[in-house]
């Protein structure tokens, strides 16, 4: 088969020159290019020039949960074979990764080489904007444009009602697109459809966020199923139950994933910092380099509080995120977990003091 034929086959699936410049070594050892459209139990499918064929992954790092073949990734597989093998897989230009729950500090990761990540939110429930954020700083950090979609628009059928969650989200949101749509009538659809042509996306949030209907909705046919949301909670059981890989019919690839109950962070401190911008932007302005934003003289981000310029709830959720990152990097930092220790300590030798010159204080 032609490079030609191998560019048209797989360009609906992201290939360009990148990709193929980068694929060339591998050409050469006759291993034909792919995309991984989804991941289980150590094999995966791969769509090449020659369709899509059912590949195993054992040739590719088994023991580092950031190594294995993921959905999304552009891999070398054998051009046969019983079984065929994944060869390796092409350095990865984004990667979202979250920790995993288990004890031992491990980052997973849940799809690869995407350019938009979409961030589903259900308006049929109250907005978490704690949840919206630690979701936008996994997506910021991964290296895609992250879009906020808020589903199921057409259950706020009050037009100010909704420009005004709109704005909750915007201010919760600095940079990112927010997008009012409804899978049921279509409104915002097309907006969407047009941010998600250029590129992969991957589809992000809870369980009943109501990302299979949107996906139907995109592919314009009922290809994921759809399970109902309970009413008390607005959430629902795993539609989807591992990550899908789908050509859109007017461009683009969207990577569906199951609803995530956790969301943890993995050294994604660049990540919160650009969800929190404004927090950073003021922290430059603060009179000490160091400023913790706790009772500092000095300091912007407490100004910017008493004036009413930041409100608290973000404060607080900068700090949480922020306290996260840094505890989930120092399980795998030894030097830094000694940091963070000491710093502990000089905190709270520094309370004592102040502890024993207030009761000083009083007994004058």
């Amino acid at each position: 088969m032609t490079s030609t034929s191998v560019f048209s086959a797989l360009a609906p699936y992201g290939w360009d020159s990148a990709w193929a410049d980068a694929f060339t070594p591998h050409d050469a050892e006759g291993l034909l290019p792919g995309r991984v459209l989804r991941v289980d139990r150590g094999q995966c499918d791969v769509v090449t020039a020659d369709g899509v064929v059912r590949a195993d992954t054992a040739f590719v790092t088994p023991h580092d949960p950031m190594r294995v073949v993921c959905t999304g990734d552009w891999v070398a597989v054998e051009p046969a074979g019983s079984p065929r093998y994944v060869r390796t897989y092409l350095p990865r230009r984004t990667a979202f990764v979250r920790s995993t729950s288990s004890k031992r500090s491990e980052g997973q990761i849940l799809a690869a080489n995407v350019d938009h990540a979409i961030v589903a939110v259900s308006l049929a429930v109250e907005l978490d904007l704690g949840r919206i954020e630690r979701f936008l700083a996994l997506a910021w950090e991964s290296g895609a444009q992250p879009v906020v979609v808020l589903t199921k628009a057409d259950l706020v059928p009050d037009a100010v009602t909704l420009s005004h969650l709109v704005q909750d989200v915007e201010t919760t949101a600095p940079g990112v697109p927010v997008l009012p749509v409804s899978a049921v009538d279509g409104d915002g659809l097309e907006v969407l459809v047009a941010v998600v042509s250029g590129g992969t996306a991957v589809l992000l949030g809870q369980s009943g966020a109501g990302k299979s209907t949107l996906a139907n909705a995109l592919l314009g046919e009922d290809v994921m199923e759809v399970q109902a949301a309970r009413d008390v909670d607005g959430k629902g059981r795993h539609t989807t139950t591992t990550r899908n890989l789908l050509a859109l019919p007017g461009g683009g690839v969207l990577i569906d994933t199951p609803g995530l109950r956790g969301v943890g962070l993995w050294d994604a401190e660049t990540g919160v910092g650009q969800v929190f911008s404004e927090i950073e932007e003021l922290a430059g302005r603060c009179r000490f380099q160091d400023c913790a934003h706790e009772s500092e003289p000095g300091c912007a981000v407490l100004a910017a509080i008493d004036s009413g310029e930041l409100p608290v709830r973000r404060l607080e959720s900068y700090r949480k995120l922020m306290r996260e990152n840094q505890w989930i990097v120092a399980k795998t930092d030894a030097r830094l977990r000694a940091e963070i220790k000491k710093d502990w300590k000089r905190k709270g030798a520094e309370g004592r003091a102040a502890m024993e010159a207030k009761r000083g204080g009083r007994g004058r």
